[in-house]
């Protein structure tokens, strides 16, 4: 399978989500600004959503996609198919004692996520509402995790990655015209959210059907292959969990600062994840699968040159997203945020998130490339031990930085605890020898230097001022943004292709 191939799918459907969660976003911001209310939301939305990055896309996929692949390649398709129907079983088990405990518990939570809330006590009570609506998403969504690494594991990229937009389509349908007819406006986008995890489950399973997996499910605890999901799932979890531990403790600290905070970092975020989501969680989605079956084959060689591929394809795209989003920060939040209740002190404040997150984007998407190269030979304690020592340096900026710079202060410390999460396993993949990079690295790094030299001098000398973006209008702001990213797309692609990179350089075939 042509694996460049399979991004470009993978990226294409991503990008539609992530177009659909912009809009999703600049409707919020228009309906609801940034206050008390979207702060109130967020944080209850953000405890399923870290859930759902934890246990279904993160440890469960970990788990279950390196074992599915080697089950399928040395037993066949049958042996596969018992193992993820009881998969299934388990997963649906586990995860309504999940939901059940936090729709009991939601205050409880809520008290420990967000503790500044207690100090203004309807913020608190619409915050427990509003978890109580969207904890049982996480139910739904887990199942759509299991889904989804069945067919990539087949090479069936796209509606895994297609049904995200269902989620962002979801959101805009209960904000524009669910939002007015109830009592707490806000309450409309909790239930988005649930609706949009049955749609995104709904999605996948005929195609499932189509192949061979109904997925009815069994609930066998004792099968062989469960428990040995099970035991990858334990550090696995644990694993995951620690970098989403430092998002809940951002968001405790951001509970404490000035009103609005919670919601500048999550605008800031959004746009952070439209390249990590484009470029990290694709390029992760469609290595994982190979990798795992040039692991079950002892291909050690192919192995070590596909990681090589993946982090050459990474720096490629990821430097200038990270370049990108600093210098074109004002345009970008000007562009999709700064409409109704959505002021220009709030454009300021996420502008300010906004630059300190780009700082830490490559190490953000690297991660997400080289950590399946622990996780394809089913190692999760290396990323573990990793990500400890990572929660620590993160943390330790995080005390260190809140203080002068506020908001911006948290989303810096993440970026850059993410750089020194990469850096670790970037250093063990190659300290084990999983890991040798191919020849012409000087030259690459060489030829990426220039591209970036030349687009960031065009984008910051044809960038206007933030005053001029405040005062024009959501067309021409969406005309001057358009034309500014297309000039620094164009400048760089040339510049690269002048130093001698070629797109056929980048083709590669993967084993599925």
């Amino acid at each position: 399978m042509n694996l460049l191939k399979a991004l470009f799918t993978v990226s294409s459907m991503t990008l539609l989500s992530r177009v659909l969660g912009f809009v999703r976003d600049a409707v919020i911001a228009r309906v609801f600004g940034a206050g008390a209310v979207t702060d109130a939301f967020f944080v209850a939305f953000r405890l399923p959503n870290l859930l759902r990055r934890m246990f279904a896309e993160g440890a469960f996929s970990q788990a279950f996609v390196p074992i599915f692949a080697e089950v399928r390649n040395r037993e066949g398709d049958d042996a596969a198919r018992a193992l993820a129907v009881r998969c299934a079983g388990a997963l649906i088990l586990a995860l309504l004692l999940v939901t059940t405990l936090g729709v009991l518990l939601a205050p409880v939570v809520v008290m420990v996520t967000a503790p500044g809330f207690s100090a203004e006590p309807a913020t608190f009570d619409l915050t427990v509402d509003l978890l109580r609506v969207t904890f049982p998403y996480i139910l739904f969504i887990s199942l759509t995790a299991l889904a989804a690494g069945i067919l990539n594991s087949h090479g069936r990229f796209s509606i895994p990655a297609l049904a995200p937009a269902l989620l962002n389509v979801s959101f805009i349908v209960a904000a524009v015209w669910v939002a007015p007819h109830l009592e707490q406006p806000v309450m409309a986008l909790a239930w988005g959210a649930l609706v949009g995890g049955v749609l995104q489950l709904g999605l996948q399973w005929p195609v499932l059907r189509r192949i061979g997996y109904g997925l009815m499910p069994r609930l066998d605890l004792a099968d062989e292959g469960v428990r040995r999901v099970a035991r990858q799932m334990g550090p696995a979890l644990f694993g995951v969990s620690i970098s989403q531990i430092s998002l809940v403790i951002n968001t405790i600290f951001a509970s404490f600062l000035v009103t609005g905070s919670v919601s500048w970092l999550y605008y800031a975020d959004r746009l952070m994840e439209f390249p990590t989501g484009l470029l990290g969680a694709a390029l992760g989605t469609i290595l994982l699968p190979s990798l795992s079956r040039h692991y079950a084959d002892d291909d050690r060689s192919a192995f070590s040159t596909l990681l090589d591929w993946g982090l050459r394809l990474t720096l490629l795209l990821a430097a200038p997203s990270a370049l990108g989003l600093a210098l074109l920060a004002t345009p970008l939040v000007a562009t999709l945020f700064l409409h109704g209740a959505f002021t220009a002190h709030d454009m300021e404040m996420t502008r300010q998130a906004l630059w300190a997150y780009s700082a830490g984007l490559v190490g953000l998407i690297m991660v997400k490339v080289l950590a399946p190269g622990f996780y394809a030979r089913q190692n999760i304690r290396t990323p573990v031990k990793i990500g400890l020592a990572t929660l620590g340096v993160t943390q330790a900026l995080n005390l260190a930085l809140v203080v002068p710079l506020g908001h911006a202060g948290l989303a810096l410390g993440i970026g850059l605890g993410a750089c020194f999460n990469a850096t670790l396993l970037l250093f063990f993949l190659r300290r084990h020898g999983i890991y040798q990079p191919e020849p012409g690295w000087g030259r690459f790094v060489l030829q990426l230097a220039a591209g970036l030299l030349v687009m960031g001098t065009v984008l910051w000398l044809a960038t206007p001022p933030a005053a001029d973006w405040v005062a024009m209008g959501p067309l021409e702001r969406a005309r001057t943004l358009a034309g500014l990213v297309g000039a620094g797309v164009a400048v760089y692609f040339l510049t690269l292709f002048a130093a001698g990179i070629r797109p056929l350089q980048y083709v590669r075939r993967g084993a599925l």
